[in-house]
C-alpha cells in the first residue's frame, strides 16, 4: 500500500515510549483525516501504534517493515 503522507516524523533509534509520544505530539497539528508517515526502528512501534489507535479512535493504516525500518501510517480521526 502506497499512501500519501501529510506529514512525516523520524523517530529512528527512539526507544518506548518515545516513538509514540512524538507521533502523538505532531498528531495534534495534524486534522482530521490527514495521515502521519512515521519512521521507527522500536520493534514494539506496531504493537503500541495499534493499541495506541484503537484506544483513541485514529487509524493505523499501514505498517510496513524494510530491514530495521518500520514505516507506520497512523491516520487522524474524524472529530
Amino acid at each position: 500500500m502506497s499512501l500519501q503522507p501529510d506529514a512525516q516524523l523520524d523517530v529512528r533509534q527512539l526507544p518506548c515510549p518515545m516513538p509514540l509520544l512524538k507521533a502523538k505530539q505532531a498528531l495534534a497539528s495534524l486534522g482530521a483525516g490527514q495521515v502521519l508517515e512515521v519512521l521507527a526502528t522500536d520493534q514494539a512501534a506496531p504493537r503500541d501504534f495499534a493499541a495506541y489507535a484503537e484506544a483513541t479512535g485514529h487509524r493505523l493504516e499501514d505498517v510496513e517493515c524494510s530491514g530495521e525500518v518500520i514505516r507506520l501510517f497512523l491516520r487522524k480521526r474524524q472529530v
